[in-house]
C-alpha cells in the first residue's frame, strides 16, 4: 500500500487529529514533566545543599521576574522554566546550568540586566542566561541574511560553552511538546525551524532521545495528516506482529540463558517520521518497511558485545551487508554499537542493537552524558564512554569555529553548517592506518581537507585502494586513500562542486577570495603605474613610512571613496574605476606639490597615440593572472592574435581578439572602458581555442581525431557534437589547448592529414574560418 492510499483510506482519523491536535506520545522511559518546584527538587538530589539553595533562589528571583505573565495555553510563566529545568536535571547538570534554565526568559522577556544577574548569582551563571537570550533572537521568518547572523550568534555561544545549546534544546523541546495553544502559523514556522536546526543539532550532539522526539513533534506539526495516517497504522502493525515480536524475544532470551550470558534484552519501535522518511526514500509502501520493530541487547562489558553478536548469529540467519561496527569505529557523535540484521522464523527482517550499558547512556544522552559520569575514574566505563561523546562533540563544535574564521559571509556560512548538521558518514583511511569519518558523498578532496588545510591546498591528485582516480571520486567506507601535492598548486573553483564537507567548502572559498583580491590588486597596480608612465610621473610609494606618498595616498582615496591605497587597487584591477582618470587626477596632485612630468618617463610610456581613444597604458599577459584576466569565450584569443583588453564593472580585464564582434560593440557602447593589451615574450601556461573538424561517420573516428590532437602535442579540454544524426558526416567542435597561433596552425596541419576528416577550421565569432 502506498502513501497516498493509506492516507485516502484514514482521511478520518487524519482530519479528527489536525482538527484537535495532541501531543505526540513520548518515550515510556522518559521521567514526566516537571510542574512545580517542589517535583523539581526531587530530581536535584545529586546536588549539595549549598548548590540546591542556590538553585532555589534562582527560582524564587525567576517566579518573581515573570509574576503576571502566563503562556498561550493560560499556566503562569514560570511553569515552563520549571519544565527546562526538569530536563536539565534529567541530563544531570550542574547548578550553574540549572539555575541558568530557570532564569533564561529574564533579560529577553522580564527588563533583567546581565549585570543584576551577575552580582546575584555570578558571573558563570550570568553569561548562560546571556548566552540564551541571544538565542532566542533566532528568527526564520526574517530574511536570509538575518538568519545566518543569529545562527552564527547561536555557534559562538555554545563553542564557548556547550550547557548553552543543551538548555536551549530543553527548552524547544518543551515549547515543542506545548505547541497545541499557539496559531497555527506560528506552529509551522517554529517547527520548520526546530527540525531544520535544532533537531540537527541535538542530532550532532548525540542527544539521539531528544533529536527523535523533537523530529517526532514537528513532523506531527507539519504534516498532521501523514502523522495521523502512519499513527494508524503502527497501531495496527503493532497488534498483527506481537506473536512475532514475543516469539523472537523468548527465543532470543533463552539462547542467552544457554550461553550463561547475562543481557537486558527489550524491545523497540521506529518513530512515525522515520517510518515515513523510510517510505519517502525508498518509495515504497507502508506494507514493504518491514523492520519497524527490532530489540536491543545490553551486556556488561565491551567483549561481551562480539559474544553476543556470535549468539544472535548462531541463533537466526544473518542477512547479508546488514552488519555495522560502530564500536570499533564510532559515529561522528560518539555514538557505539553493533548493528545486525537476522532474519526471524517467520522470514520478516529484525535489526538487533547491541551495545553496554555506558555506550546505550551515550547513545541516548549523548554529549549530556558527560555530566551524567562526570565523577567517574578514567577507568570507569562509563565515564570513559561520556568523555568519548564530549572529545567527538567538542571536535565538531572546533570545526565548526573554524568555519566561522574563514567565512566572512553569514548566509554562506550558514550554507557550510548546514552540510554538517548531518553526520551520515563513510569511514576511511589514511596510508598509515589513521580513520577518518566523512560524510556520505565525500570525495577525495575532502578528505584533503580534512587532513590539514595545506595538504587540500595543494592536492593535484589523489589514489584510492593504490589506483589513481579522479579528484571527484566519492569514498566508500573502507577505502585507503593517498593525497598526491606540488609546491606550486592551488584550488580549483570547480572543486566547490565536487565537495561535501564545509570544511572544505569554506576554505576553498576564502583561498580563491584571497587569491582574487591578491591578483586584482596586482593588476590594478600595474595598470595605474602604466597609466602613470603614459603621464610621465612614477607611482608613488606604497610605503606606509613615506610621510609624502602616504598623504598622496589618503587624498586620492579619500576623493575616490576607497577605504586604502590597496581597495582602490582592487577596485581598478576589476574594472569599478578607471586607471587614467586616477593617473591624471595624481598628475594634478603632483603638480600642486611642484612635481612635474619627467620626459624621460614620457617617452618610455607605451601608449596609444590615438588622442580620441582614451588609454591607460599598456598591459601585458603571460597566463599567470589568475582570477583578475579573463580571456574571452566568444573569441578565444591565442598568443599570437592581436588583442585589446575591456575592463568589466566588477568582472577585471577581459581580453578579446581585436577582430571580435561582441569586442567591437563593445567598444562602440562604453569606449573609455579599453585598454591596450598585448602578449608578453615569455608566456607561462597554454591557451585554450575552438575548433571545427568536420569527419566521416564511421568507427574509430573519435580516436583518429584524438590521436591526431596527441600527436601535435596539444590537449583536447572539451568534445561536443551535432545533436542532429547525420548519414555520412558530423561535425565536431573540439576546445583544445595550445601553445599560440603556430601550435594552432601546426595541429590543424595535422589533423587534416587524418584520412577521416574532410575540413578542419579554427572556430572564428560565431561561424567556421579558414584555418
Amino acid at each position: 500500500m502506498s502513501l497516498r492510499s493509506l492516507a485516502a483510506e484514514l482521511l478520518p482519523a487524519a482530519l479528527h487529529g489536525r482538527q484537535r491536535a495532541q501531543p505526540v506520545q513520548r518515550d515510556s522511559q522518559a521521567p514526566a514533566e516537571v510542574q512545580s518546584f517542589a517535583a523539581l527538587a526531587e530530581r536535584l538530589g545529586y546536588l549539595s545543599k549549598a548548590e540546591l539553595k542556590l538553585v532555589r533562589e534562582a527560582y524564587k528571583f525567576a517566579d518573581q521576574a515573570h509574576l503576571g505573565q502566563f503562556r498561550a495555553n493560560g499556566q503562569p510563566y514560570i511553569t515552563h522554566p520549571i519544565a527546562v529545568a526538569g530536563l536539565c536535571a534529567d541530563w544531570k547538570l550542574d547548578a550553574q546550568a540549572i539555575m541558568a534554565s530557570l532564569m533564561h526568559d529574564t533579560i529577553e522577556d522580564c527588563g533583567i540586566a546581565k549585570p543584576e544577574l551577575i552580582a546575584k548569582f555570578g558571573a558563570a551563571t550570568a553569561d548562560l542566561v546571556d548566552g540564551l537570550t541571544k538565542l532566542d533572537k533566532l528568527h526564520f521568518n526574517t530574511r536570509e541574511e538575518s538568519q545566518a547572523e543569529s545562527f552564527r550568534k547561536m555557534l559562538l555561544a555554545m563553542a564557548r560553552d556547550v550547557r548553552v545549546i543543551l538548555i536551549k534544546l530543553a527548552d524547544r523541546l518543551h515549547n515543542m511538546r506545548t505547541m497545541q495553544a499557539m496559531a497555527a502559523e506560528r506552529r509551522e514556522r517554529i517547527a520548520r525551524e526546530t527540525i531544520d536546526i535544532y533537531a540537527p543539532i541535538a542530532h550532532r550532539l548525540g542527544l539521539n532521545q531528544t533529536y527523535r522526539e523533537l523530529q517526532e513533534l514537528c513532523f506531527e506539526l507539519l504534516y498532521p495528516w501523514r502523522h495521523a495516517a502512519l499513527a494508524k497504522a503502527v497501531k495496527r502493525a503493532r497488534g498483527h506482529r506481537r506473536d512475532i515480536v514475543e516469539r523472537v524475544q523468548k527465543d532470543v532470551e533463552k539462547a542467552f540463558a544457554q550461553q550463561k550470558v547475562k543481557v537486558q534484552v527489550s524491545g523497540r519501535e521506529k518513530t512515525i517520521y522515520s517510518i515515513y522518511r523510510k517510505m519517502r526514500e525508498k518509495h515504497s509502501g507502508f506494507a514493504q518497511v518491514n523492520d519497524i520493530f527490532g530489540f536491543r541487547i545490553i551486556v556488561p562489558t565491551l567483549t561481551e558485545c562480539y559474544i553476543a553478536l556470535g549468539v544472535l548469529h548462531q541463533l537466526y540467519k544473518p542477512v547479508p551487508g546488514r552488519f555495522k561496527d560502530y564500536i570499533a569505529i564510532p559515529k561522528a557523535n560518539g555514538y557505539q554499537s553493533l548493528h545486525t540484521t537476522l532474519v526471524s522464523p517467520l522470514g520478516t527482517a529484525v535489526e538487533f542493537q547491541v551495545r553496554t550499558e555506558a555506550m546505550h547512556a551515550v547513545a541516548e544522552k549523548g554529549i549530556a552524558a558527560h555530566w551524567f559520569y562526570k565523577t567517574g575514574s578514567k577507568g570507569d566505563a562509563k565515564g570513559g564512554a561520556a568523555a568519548d561523546a564530549q572529545r567527538f562533540s567538542t571536535l565538531w563544535l572546533q570545526s565548526l569555529l573554524d568555519i566561522q574564521v574563514e567565512t566572512n559571509d553569514s548566509a554562506e556560512f550558514l550554507e557550510h553548517i548546514k552540510v554538517d548538521l548531518y553526520p551520515d558518514a563513510v569511514y576511511v583511511f589514511t596510508p598509515r592506518s589513521k580513520i577518518l569519518a566523512l560524510p556520505r558523498g565525500a570525495t577525495t578532496v575532502d578528505f584533503a581537507y580534512a587532513i590539514h588545510s595545506d595538504v587540500g591546498q595543494h592536492m593535484v591528485a589523489a589514489k584510492v585502494n593504490g589506483e589513481p582516480v579522479a579528484l571527484r571520486t566519492e569514498l566508500k567506507s573502507g577505502d585507503v586513500v593517498e593525497v598526491i601535492t606540488a609546491p606550486g598548486a592551488r584550488p580549483n573553483p570547480a572543486w566547490l562542486s565536487m565537495v561535501r564537507t564545509g570544511r572544505a567548502r569554506s576554505k576553498i572559498r576564502n583561498y580563491l577570495k584571497n587569491m582574487e583580491t591578491e591578483e586584482s590588486r596586482s593588476l590594478g597596480e600595474k595598470m595605474l603605474a602604466q597609466a602613470l608612465r603614459a603621464e610621465g610621473l612614477q607611482m608613488p610609494s606604497g610605503d606606509p613610512n613615506d610621510a609624502v606618498a602616504l598623504a598622496l595616498w589618503q587624498q586620492l582615496t579619500r576623493w575616490s571613496g576607497n577605504r586604502n591605497r590597496g581597495e582602490l587597487l582592487v577596485d581598478i584591477g576589476l574594472g569599478r574605476k578607471i586607471a587614467i582618470i586616477f593617473a591624471k587626477r595624481l598628475a594634478k596632485m603632483l603638480a600642486e606639490r611642484g612635481i612635474k612630468p619627467d620626459a624621460v618617463t614620457l617617452t618610455l610610456g607605451r601608449y596609444v597615440q590615438d588622442d580620441s581613444t582614451p588609454t591607460q597604458g599598456v598591459v601585458f599577459v603571460d597566463g599567470s593572472e589568475g582570477a583578475s584576466i579573463q580571456f574571452a569565450p566568444c573569441c578565444r584569443p591565442i598568443p599570437g592574435d592581436a588583442i585589446v583588453g575591456y575592463l568589466g564593472r566588477g568582472e577585471g580585464l577581459v581580453v578579446h581578439t581585436a577582430e571580435c564582434p561582441t569586442g567591437k560593440r563593445l567598444f562602440e557602447r562604453d569606449s573609455e572602458r579599453w585598454i591596450q593589451v598585448e602578449w608578453a615574450d615569455e608566456l607561462t601556461r597554454s591557451f585554450e581555442t575552438s575548433v571545427f573538424v568536420l569527419v566521416k561517420n564511421g568507427k574509430g573516428v573519435l580516436a583518429q581525431v584524438a590521436s591526431g590532437v596527441s600527436t601535435a602535442e596539444a590537449d583536447i579540454i572539451h568534445l561536443g557534437m551535432d545533436p542532429q544524426q547525420a548519414e555520412e558526416t558530423t561535425e565536431l567542435r573540439l576546445l583544445i589547448s595550445v601553445r599560440d597561433r603556430l601550435h594552432l596552425a601546426e595541429v590543424l596541419r595535422t589533423l587534416r592529414r587524418q584520412p577521416v576528416v574532410l575540413r578542419v577550421s579554427r572556430y572564428r565569432f560565431g561561424s567556421s574560418g579558414a584555418g
